[in-house]
């Protein structure tokens, strides 16, 4: 199975200049714990910002959402696959790098979707193996900063 029959396709989106207030906004709306993050002029993919980016960098830091630009709490350094990438490639960067979701790019390195651990649990077959995978992926102490 490749990359492009398991993603979600079509994710919604922010820019780095919008703000921290109106990426929660459409996280809410769309019931999603991330946003890929693009340039509103070549639509390539820049980061991505997560619930937790958003909870971490700025409400416990005690700034105003409504004031902090996406781009003041995104994560720059990001994992991604392209739509004919085998979905085990997807599997082992997340294990491998302790990341919840991938970004699908195509050769433009445009936003084509994501694929989340939802997305595997469906994909995976066997409760051990979606057992293994969640594990690997949730270690703690060893997570680098990525999507």
């Amino acid at each position: 199975m490749n990359a492009k029959d398991l993603m979600t396709p079509n994710p919604k989106v922010c820019t780095p200049s919008m703000t921290s207030e109106a990426a929660a906004r459409i996280m809410g709306q769309e019931n999603v714990g991330a946003l890929p993050v693009i340039d509103g002029a070549s639509k390539k993919l820049v980061g991505i910002v997560t619930d937790r980016d958003l909870c971490l960098g700025v409400i416990a830091k005690g700034y105003s959402p409504a004031d902090v630009p996406v781009s003041d709490c995104m994560t720059t350094h990001l994992l991604t696959c392209g739509p004919q990438d085998d979905v085990e490639y997807s599997v082992q960067l997340m294990k491998q790098h302790q990341v919840r979701r991938i970004v699908v790019i195509d050769e433009h390195g445009c936003c084509m979707g994501i694929i989340s651990q939802g997305d595997l649990a469906l994909y995976i077959e066997g409760a051990q193996e979606i057992h293994d995978t969640i594990r690997e992926v949730s270690k703690p102490g060893h997570a680098k900063r990525a999507a």
